[in-house]
């Protein structure tokens, strides 16, 4: 790991004529980003320092990160909000973006209190977002990254399969089956924006195997009452075991 020294050093970039700090590492996206559903989460963007943004900030040792990640963040609020503090001297972006666009809330609102011919339908109406209008607007995010920091890794996180395939749950199997059958659409249709944009995704589905919402060791939340908006979020140990090695490998 570099000394602080070198990673300030690193960090000094010769913008317009004047010395300013670049952030090497800036954190874009949604609540999976912010880290809302673990216990640290807190503010109107749901931050928390549990969330994989911060915790690699911390086990790489980087002085000048930035996480502008927000909860109910869609494609455009990134474009919008998020990209001011990128720069030619921006080494690393990570961004988890999409779900929003698709309505994650309400298809998982739908399946949770509907039966199952709301949720499979629900789900379709999500998935006719995923192969319309959402892959453009992925193409448009990227783009705008790499313009503001040509140099930096672009690092696409995706989302995992909310739930188990089978295991005690409250929820049938027909609508665990199209609420995943949803995540991996989703999946295709970001894996193949990141590509034609060169940058690098990485499929949370296979990190989370085993730990979905009705599993004995589940790193997705279920219904939480005390913050509805944690529902079916990474927990702790989601953010920790889940997201942050892929970040880092």
């Amino acid at each position: 790991m570099p000394g602080l020294t070198a990673v300030l050093l690193s960090s000094l970039l010769l913008v317009g004529g004047q010395e300013s700090f670049a952030p090497e590492y800036v954190a874009l996206g949604d609540s999976y980003a912010a880290g809302v559903g673990t216990a640290g989460s807190t503010g109107q963007c749901g931050q928390s320092r549990e969330a994989y943004p911060f915790l690699y900030a911390a086990k790489t040792g980087l002085a000048n990160a930035h996480v502008r990640a927000c909860s109910g963040a869609s494609t455009a609020d990134v474009v919008a909000d998020q990209l001011g503090d990128l720069n030619p001297g921006t080494s690393l972006v990570s961004i988890t973006v999409g779900g929003t666009d698709a309505g994650f809330s309400d298809v998982m609102t739908a399946c949770v209190l509907g039966g199952d011919a709301a949720c499979v339908d629900r789900v379709r109406q999500a998935e006719d977002v995923v192969n319309g209008p959402l892959g453009g607007n992925l193409a448009t995010v990227f783009a705008a990254v790499k313009a503001k920091a040509p140099n930096a890794q672009l690092v696409v996180l995706g989302y995992p399969h909310v739930v188990e395939a089978d295991g005690p749950c409250s929820l049938s199997t027909a609508k665990r089956q199209a609420l995943n059958e949803g995540s991996d659409q989703l999946a295709a249709v970001t894996r193949d924006q990141a590509a034609r944009a060169g940058a690098r995704f990485v499929d949370a589905r296979p990190a989370f195997a085993g730990h979905g919402y009705c599993s004995v060791d589940a790193w997705i939340n279920g219904v939480t009452l005390l913050d509805v908006s944690g529902s079916f979020h990474p927990n702790a140990s989601g953010q920790r075991l889940g997201y942050l090695p892929l970040l880092a490998g």
